[in-house]
């Protein structure tokens, strides 16, 4: 027969520490939402704003390109939000200054 040493069995477990405090849980959730907040937040809104200042300078001529995906030329552009895109020889299309997905640096439209 086996024997089994019963005394190693009844080890008592170690005495338990104190549970961490809310400082020992605040410092790395401060910690985790500083690095989002400087990895994905600010770039977003650096990247709106630039955007947006784009947008408000916005005169005839200018090439862009809508949220849709549509190419033009800026033939119109009103106090009210919206402006007049020419797509194409007598074709033009009112869009929101809203829908303004990209200023283009140079219009690379062909005979629009």
């Amino acid at each position: 027969m086996l024997h089994f040493p019963f005394w190693l069995a009844q080890v008592t477990a170690p005495a338990q520490g104190q549970p961490p405090g809310i400082g020992g849980m605040l410092v790395p959730m401060i910690c985790i939402f500083a690095i989002m907040y400087f990895l994905m937040i600010r770039p977003q809104q650096k990247k709106e704003k630039q955007l947006r200042e784009l947008v408000d300078q916005l005169k005839t001529g200018d090439a862009v390109v809508t949220n849709g995906g549509i190419h033009g030329i800026v033939s119109n552009v009103t106090d009210s939000g919206t402006l007049m895109l020419k797509v194409a020889d007598n074709v033009r299309i009112k869009v929101e200054k809203t829908s303004i997905s990209t200023v283009l640096k140079e219009p690379t439209l062909e005979k629009v």
